[in-house]
């Protein structure tokens, strides 16, 4: 677990966002090769990697906000601190890095001031790839309807840049410590150190005695969707797309094989996601998507590839 990466000029990098950086860097390269190969402008690529970059961190931020359980977290640490609770015991809390406010009666650390904008911090970590696949996909709808360029193959082209992109992603989630796994005793289980999300997620059920301990082993499920996403990737690029018969099929194909194998993680998944009905945001979301590449397909095979 490394949350930084590296540091330059006094200023740290984290994991998370530096891989997350790198990935919409070769999932636009990839775009542009891709373009190029079809006889289509690059430059509108590299506009709409970096248009989309913005709108999925901000998608992603937002979905987070709302949906990942932490709403009134961030509610109450910009109304009211004293309503935040920090898991840290009273020597972490008073120490000069977290300068909290220790509640004896109740053995808690709150956070000692109120910062309205902590929602917006997405370079501390809390985004969703949903979120931003939605953020995304409306930046990319505008851009290329104004550029006139092809949205159904770009669409096409997405389907194996974003899984590639998405790769990279994950294992900054891994770095980071985040979006951990169940408990396992598969060969392959990894333990993170103490304080890591997954060690205070662990102390919180009272599967682990204290959040300073090293957490129990747990899947090790952003490696599994990292491999999952490569997968799909080549499955778009060297399966599905060259036998498409229309425009939009790929990026239909994308859509339901991520929805799944998404689905599938999420159950071995034990970080704090949000959900209903038993099901978690992302996993809903991923029924949606499979609908929606339903309609692709409905509306979009009869279609001739040239009237795209």
């Amino acid at each position: 677990m490394r949350p930084e990466l590296f540091r330059l000029f006094d200023v740290g990098f984290p994991s998370y966002f530096v891989l997350l950086l790198s990935g919409f860097l070769f999932a636009t390269a990839l775009g542009v090769l891709w373009a190029r190969r079809i006889g289509q402008n690059p430059d509108v690529v590299v506009d709409l990697g970096l248009a989309m970059l913005l709108a999925g961190v901000a998608g992603s931020r937002i979905l987070h906000v709302i949906a990942d359980g932490h709403f009134w977290e961030y509610v109450h640490l910009c109304t009211d601190p004293a309503k935040v609770d920090w898991p840290f015991d009273r020597a972490e809390c008073l120490s000069p890095a977290y300068d909290g406010v220790w509640d004896a009666e109740r053995a808690i650390c709150h956070p000692r001031n109120a910062d309205c904008l902590a929602w917006a911090k997405f370079w501390a970590g809390g985004l969703t790839y949903y979120g931003g696949f939605i953020g995304a996909t409306i930046a990319a709808v505008f851009l290329l309807r104004r550029d006139r360029f092809p949205f159904w193959k770009a669409a096409d082209m997405a389907a194996f840049a974003i899984p590639t992109g998405l790769a990279f992603g994950r294992m900054g989630c891994l770095l980071a410590g985040c979006c951990f796994g169940a408990q396992t005793k598969l060969p392959w289980g990894l333990s993170f150190p103490p304080r890591s999300p997954a060690s205070e997620s662990q102390a919180k059920e009272h599967l682990l005695g204290s959040a300073r301990m090293w957490s129990a082993p747990v899947h090790p499920t952003q490696i599994y969707e990292s491999a999952l996403s490569l997968a799909i990737a080549m499955t778009c690029l060297y399966v599905v797309h060259p036998r498409k018969r229309y425009d939009g099929q790929v990026f239909a194909a994308f859509l339901v094989l991520y929805a799944v194998a998404r689905f599938a993680v999420e159950i071995l998944r034990r970080d704090d996601r949000g959900g209903l009905v038993g099901l978690s945001t992302s996993q809903l979301i991923g029924l949606g998507l499979v609908v929606a590449a339903a309609i692709v397909h409905r509306t979009r095979a009869p279609a001739r590839l040239a009237a795209s």
